[in-house]
């Protein structure tokens, strides 16, 4: 099933009532949306909500749930064969998420939807575990640590896409501006900005600063009364 095809599923009054919650949180944040704005925006009764959902925390956690079944079919798509030029996987992404654009930058700054960020990581430990394998070199850092940070930049291009398609000239959930950001995004995989060498010798900058910070001698300021 195509990412832009709703789920059967989703024709409910339940659905209506979780879509109308992700563009509230999205507006207003969690604090600020209330459940009887969003039975409104649903088109149902401030019982209904109640009915289907009991709370507005758990309300919060199916929208949760609903983006990480988007995303996972999205990777699922991706994954199947993710060499199609048949298909621009980025613009496909960008349509699918677009509505729910406003959602995820609230949550995700504000330090909410763990779940959605979480089976994120979990996909990308999934996609480098076959990428470690062809690697030549050894990690510098565990695949989770490098997972989370991974995750992390690709919603960055999501929540900051009116900052990007300005900087690209054009709007990147359209034709022309998903076209030049999957180039973009294309040449910075493939093209590296740091040799494996010029990489080794900052790690082992960074290891020699973090051993001396561990071994500095207290400075009598800190410990006045030794």
């Amino acid at each position: 099933m195509p990412a832009s095809t709703p789920d059967p599923a989703d024709l409910t009054a339940r659905a209506r009532i979780r879509d109308a919650a992700l563009r509230q949180f999205g507006e207003r944040g969690f604090e600020g949306a209330t459940t009887r704005a969003i039975a409104e925006a649903a088109g149902v009764s401030p019982g209904l909500l109640r009915h289907h959902f009991g709370s507005k925390e758990k309300l919060r956690e199916a929208c949760d749930e609903h983006l990480v079944k988007l995303i996972t079919r999205i990777n699922e798509q991706v994954g199947a064969d993710p060499s199609d030029v048949r298909v621009n996987h980025v613009a496909a992404s960008m349509a699918a998420l677009g509505p729910y654009q406003r959602y995820l930058a609230r949550a995700l700054t504000e330090g909410w939807a763990e779940p959605v960020f979480d089976a994120m990581v979990r996909m990308s430990e999934q996609r480098l575990a076959g990428l470690d394998e062809r690697r030549s070199d050894p990690p510098f850092t565990d695949r989770k640590a490098r997972a989370t940070v991974g995750t992390a930049m690709a919603l960055a291009v999501g929540i900051l896409h009116e900052h990007i398609s300005r900087g690209l000239g054009a709007d990147v959930s359209g034709e022309e501006g998903a076209h030049r950001l999957a180039l973009t995004l294309l040449d910075l995989y493939s093209h590296p900005w740091l040799s494996p060498e010029e990489a080794a010798a900052h790690r082992d900058a960074l290891d020699k600063s973090q051993a001396g910070t561990e071994t500095a001698p207290r400075s009598i300021e800190e410990h006045p009364h030794e």
